[in-house]
């Protein structure tokens, strides 16, 4: 399956919103954004804290645990 590309570069907005699912639906522990820009990223409540620079960054992980999560599914057709 081929990426797909994007014209322009992720908001923080969308950043903060994938970010928002992530922890909601328990695929992260906390992502919070602090005032530099930055995205402070935990996976377990005990795990080293992960520090992504930019908003892109966060979309890219979101993408990465979905792609981790379809490919663990069973295929059923």
């Amino acid at each position: 399956m081929k990426p797909r590309t994007r014209s322009f570069a992720p908001t923080v907005t969308e950043a903060g919103a994938w970010a928002e699912v992530l922890v909601r639906r328990g695929l992260l522990h906390r992502a919070v954004l602090v005032p530099n820009g930055q995205w402070l990223v935990q996976y377990e409540p005990e795990s080293p804290v992960r520090v992504l620079a930019r908003p892109a960054e966060v979309v890219e992980l979101a993408a990465a645990i979905q792609y981790r999560i379809r490919s663990e599914e069973p295929r059923t057709r």
